[in-house]
């Protein structure tokens, strides 16, 4: 369960914020599927208390926010959970792509065994 990206809430979020700058617009939706770098999740109380600066208009979700549902598919959620654990990773420890670096990453290249 993801909770509310703002600070000192521990409520879980049911919204999904999402800024379009090009339009001075804030959008507000259903919570999405994944967390995005973009965007932001909010519980239902700051999802209908959210304000913008003057001149932005703020797109709101009509009728009431709802939890996600949990997911039954066993397949499904080992790979939600995998996917969290390594944006928590990259988030601790990002990947250092710099040249000469000894680090080597999880996944890798092999070659094609009918080219040799």
């Amino acid at each position: 369960m993801r909770r509310c990206s703002r600070t000192g809430c521990t409520n879980p979020a049911v919204a999904t914020l999402t800024y379009a700058y090009a339009d001075s617009t804030a959008v507000v939706g259903p919570l999405a599927t994944y967390a995005e770098p973009h965007s932001y999740d909010l519980c239902e109380e700051h999802a209908l208390r959210l304000t913008v600066p003057k001149g932005w208009e703020v797109v709101r979700h009509e009728g009431e926010f709802a939890m996600p549902e949990q997911v039954t598919d066993d397949l499904t959620a080992l790979a939600e959970a995998v996917r969290e654990a390594g944006r928590e990773q990259d988030a601790v420890d990002p990947p250092d792509f710099s040249v000469g670096s000894n680090r080597r990453g999880h996944l890798r290249a092999l070659p094609d065994p009918s080219e040799e």
